[in-house]
């Protein structure tokens, strides 16, 4: 019966109650939870690691490791947690091996697609506003190559609060460290980023 529902149905199920058709054998279901979080995963994963091919292929293979391990999600906490979880270990593998490679360079910026990184600035309104378009443009770029220059830990810290805007319980769940741990650690980023940014002027 599970099978013959419809994609609007499952549209309106929890993550718990897809989770449950799809431990069922439910395969759409699962599809559905791979609609609903990929966007997103992609755009934090793509915080870690700077690239945007790069942090599709890690949010594909955490998808797919979810899938094969959900029997293991206790439900203990929320199921994109547990999912970002999976795809920031990837994440973090995938710097370690590129550092390894001595592929990476916080000061090259080759393989960004400028227009990718500011994909969330509205056209209209810069257009209706060509001044304020630009220096908002350079802001954000200036503010992109920063946080490029934080070390992964930092760098995540400061994706998962200030740019998706999580709380402190949420990232000490999905980091596995104390809130007092995280509160440092955001306040040690955010004067790195004030330095950088002043040192650009």
């Amino acid at each position: 019966m599970s099978e013959n529902l419809k994609p609007a149905e499952l549209q309106d199920l929890s993550d718990e109650g897809l989770i449950k058709l799809t431990l069922e054998g439910t395969t759409r279901a699962y599809d559905e939870l791979v609609r609903r979080h990929s966007r997103r995963l992609h755009v934090m994963i793509m915080q870690m690691v700077n690239s945007e091919a790069d942090a599709y292929d890690i949010a594909q293979e955490a998808f797919l490791k979810a899938y094969h391990s959900l029997r293991y999600f206790n439900g203990n906490s929320a199921f994109y947690t547990w999912l970002y979880t999976i795809a920031a270990n990837q994440a973090r593998n995938f710097i370690r091996k590129r550092k390894r490679m001595n592929t990476f360079s916080i000061d090259n910026d080759e393989n960004g697609d400028p227009k990718e990184k500011n994909a969330e600035l509205s056209d209209t309104a810069l257009a209706a506003d060509p001044v304020r378009g630009a220096n908002v443009s350079d802001l954000k770029k200036r503010l992109r190559q920063a946080i490029d220059q934080l070390s992964p830990s930092h760098r995540e810290v400061v994706t998962l609060c200030d740019i998706m805007g999580m709380s402190y319980t949420e990232m000490s769940k999905i980091l596995k460290v104390s809130e007092g741990t995280l509160r440092s650690r955001l306040h040690y980023a955010h004067r790195h980023l004030q330095s950088l940014l002043q040192d650009e002027r």
